[in-house]
């Protein structure tokens, strides 16, 4: 037996499989050639962030290539000091909240699916320290007793030295060419000690790898020893990411570039491992204005950072992702406008066409893209999504729709349906200010009219439309008798006969409209008079008449 096996067997004496046994329990998916597995992988530590719930789309849009691509969530719960009570829950709930939802991973509380599990690093440690006992018998590991004083010792030294890399590498590694003698004394003292690369690395070599997205890039090798396992055994992230990686046969890593600097390391660790390398895909963080300059959007600054954020506000979770897509690909705004009413899903994405630069994040855009999305949906389904919204956080709303199905559906169906659908509602809190004229409960009167139409001649007006309108006209009859009212009280119907001579007129059939939809919405810019009129119903239209007529006088 060689020194190395010898203290292979004296650091892990319990760990009896072998990364072999663990190729075995963990084998190729065998998926068809060219399906993508990638992954979600946060760290329970803070609610989900808006950059986290789009990397996490992209992972799974990037499985998508194939149909049996697999998109799975592993969370990366090794750091229990910075855990927060409830993050997987939370984390679990993002992506369901937006119809990201994995393929296999975890599910939900205590729950998961898949056969590569467990999919919670706190629960691989055997595996973690299985490969670990491997790297140490190949000589590719080595334990490290130095205090954080003695490290805190190694980097003054380091920096009064002025020397151009620091850490713990070549000369400055004291830990790394200890014999086999003085690790085993050390080790049967009680010596406190983590487990560290023994890396490979030369400090004049530079790797090259092709980034999916930000294309080719050359980096310095990694020559540091970094730390594999810690005091209490658990893996920091670099090494459990690799095994875990491996092992779940993850194809494509997508992830925020942030973690470029760390893909030499990551390189080095695959293949010190006997592990293939996947393929890397970085994303650029989504940035936002400030002050004439950019900035990455801020857990503590934004309150839009949070995906909690536009569940609250009643974002449609299909205007969230199409949103994301936007920004995610250039080309699906022209994807969208020839295909107009295609799911989202059959859009074709493309890491490739991704920005290699960071996104803008622009709400008006989302709520511009929102109103689309919703313009889109059927009377129904508007009905069903603004309910649940608010029954979750409105429940005067929640009272009223829910009161009259059918009634709240009526609303919802006006001009909805048509070639060009009206694009009021951008979230579902602004339903409630949406269908405020409906409900007498929450109606406010607000009888403004425009600076060309007199108090008087909307009295006319008003007191003229009562005598004749009737809830019930088709829309044809109903406008006739709108024309009826204009020549009579000096407007004329005729629109294109008011432009050409507009001293002759009061003003036009239109100014007879607005002062008419005045007195029954309170707005000056509505959705289909007639519509409004029909639903409303005749009593309540002549009650609303009536009192904007005496309003004026």
């Amino acid at each position: 037996m060689t020194d190395n096996e010898k203290l292979a067997e004296l650091l892990f004496p319990n760990i009896t499989k072998t990364p072999e046994d663990y190729e075995k329990i963990y084998p190729e998916r065998g998926l068809s050639d060219g399906a993508r597995v990638s992954r979600f992988a946060p760290s329970p530590t803070g609610f989900l962030h808006l950059g986290g719930l789009f990397a996490a789309m992209i992972s799974k849009l990037t499985t998508r290539a194939t149909d049996d691509g697999v998109f799975f969530l592993r969370i990366e719960d090794t750091d229990k000091k910075r855990e927060i009570e409830d993050g997987v829950s939370a984390i679990i709930k993002g992506l369901d909240d937006f119809g990201v939802t994995p393929d296999e991973g975890i599910m939900g509380f205590e729950s998961e699916s898949g056969a590569y599990g467990p999919y919670q690093q706190s629960k691989r440690k055997d595996i973690y320290q299985a490969i670990a006992k491997s790297l140490v018998r190949q000589g590719m590991a080595y334990p490290c007793f130095c205090s954080e004083e003695e490290l805190n010792g190694i980097r003054a030294e380091q920096e009064k030295a002025g020397t151009d890399i620091q850490g713990y590498f070549g000369e400055w590694a004291k830990c790394r060419n200890l014999t086999l003698e003085q690790q085993e004394e050390k080790i049967k003292a009680g010596c406190p000690y983590t487990l560290r690369l023994r890396s490979p690395g030369q400090a004049d070599h530079r790797i090259k790898f092709d980034d999916m997205i930000k294309g080719k890039i050359e980096m310095p090798e990694n020559i540091q020893d970094v730390v594999l396992l810690k005091t209490d055994g658990i893996p920091t992230y670099h090494f459990a990411h690799a095994v875990d990686d491996h092992f779940m046969r993850t194809t494509h890593v997508v992830r925020g570039d942030e973690w470029i600097s760390s893909v030499p390391l990551h390189i080095q660790l695959f293949k010190a491992c006997g592990f293939k390398v996947p393929k890397y895909a970085h994303i650029s963080p989504i940035m936002k204005e400030d002050n004439g300059g950019k900035r990455k959007l801020s857990k503590r600054k934004d309150p839009e950072a949070s995906v909690s954020f536009y569940s609250e506000s009643g974002y449609p979770k299909e205007s969230v992702i199409e949103y994301l897509l936007t920004i995610a690909n250039s080309n699906f705004e022209d994807w969208r406008k020839a295909n107009r009413t295609a799911p989202q899903s059959a859009f074709p994405f493309n890491l490739k066409k991704m920005s290699a630069s960071g996104a803008l994040f622009d709400l008006n855009k989302l709520n511009d893209v929102s109103k689309n999305v919703i313009s889109l949906m059927t009377a129904d389904e508007v009905y069903d999504k603004a309910a649940v919204w608010a029954k979750n956080n409105d429940l005067e709303l929640y009272a009223l729709l829910s009161g009259n199905a059918e009634f709240a559906k009526g609303i919802f169906s006006i001009d909805r349906g048509t070639a060009k659908p009206r694009k009021d509602i951008a979230k579902w809190d602004e339903v409630k200010d949406y269908v405020s004229y409906f409900y007498d409960e929450i109606y406010t009167p607000d009888y403004t009219l425009p600076e060309n139409i007199s108090r008087d001649d909307a009295v006319a007006i008003l007191e003229k439309y009562t005598e004749i309108f009737d809830a019930s006209d088709d829309k044809d009859t109903w406008f006739a008798k709108i024309k009826e009212i204009c020549e009579p009280l000096g407007y004329t119907p005729n629109v294109k006969e008011y432009k050409k001579n507009p001293d002759a007129f009061k003003g036009h059939v239109g100014d007879v409209s607005t002062v008419i939809r005045i007195a029954i919405t309170s707005r000056r810019n509505t959705p289909d008079l007639h519509s409004i009129i029909a639903l409303l119903g005749n009593e309540r239209v002549k009650a609303r008449l009536i009192e904007a007529a005496k309003s004026y006088k």
